[in-house]
């Protein structure tokens, strides 16, 4: 699982190149040990999954949407000089599907949206399946408030979203499920950009090679605010 966007992944150049600041912001709560918060990598402590988990005892504490919605943008409004009016979401992964669904379903706050090797479709997949049951409950319906490939299908935005995918992504076919919101944004004339990227891997060092292009795209997205 990978936040929102990681240091380790060599932004920060490019990002100051372009007067960008970086939020990185945590995965998951810390601290709370909950029972069975700590057993595996893909659900609790260090996967959030950037839902308001519902079900009882998660619920107090596995709030990452609002966290990051809400909590972070006061916190960096009042203690740095940033221009809240442009504001952009990025992520990798577990981070790619946050970015996504956050940034689709808040238009008013993230102006422009990338990610790399997101979870297209995390209610079809294992990954999102075991974390939307944990955190969310049986209700599929809510299920949907948190996928990417179904809130295109209800969302409109004008501009482009920029992913980038490796094609030899060990989680591409199984738990990635980037098809589905191919799918969805082709059906919805949803505007957009995937780049399959040949041989690369869910590593770092794919991120490492594309994070200049990203951040070019979000500076160049602001300059047309």
């Amino acid at each position: 699982m990978k936040r929102i966007l990681s240091p380790k992944q060599g932004a920060q150049i490019w990002a100051s190149h372009h007067g960008i600041m970086l939020v990185c912001p945590d995965t998951s709560p810390r601290g709370t040990n909950l029972p069975g918060e700590h057993d595996s990598r893909d659900f609790g402590s260090g996967a959030g999954f950037y839902v308001n988990a519902t079900t009882p005892g998660w619920c107090e504490h596995y709030r990452m949407y609002d966290y990051v919605v809400k909590e972070l943008p006061e916190i960096v409004a009042s203690n740095f000089n940033a221009d809240m009016d442009r504001v952009g979401i990025s992520g990798h992964s577990m981070g790619g599907h946050g970015a996504l669904v956050l940034g689709l379903r808040n238009p008013d706050i993230y102006k422009s949206i990338s990610a790399f090797s997101p979870i297209g479709a995390p209610s079809l997949c294992a990954w999102g399946q075991k974390a939307f049951t944990g955190y969310l409950g049986e209700d599929r319906e809510l299920w949907k408030e948190y996928d990417a490939s179904e809130l295109v299908r209800t969302v409109r935005r004008n501009d482009i979203i920029l992913v980038d995918q490796g094609t030899d992504d060990e989680f591409l076919k199984d738990q990635l499920l980037l098809d589905y919101l191919v799918e969805a944004c082709h059906e919805t004339k949803f505007p957009l950009k995937i780049r399959m990227q040949r041989d690369y891997d869910h590593s770092y060092y794919f991120i490492a090679t594309f994070i200049k292009d990203h951040i070019e795209f979000h500076a160049e997205n602001f300059e047309r605010i």
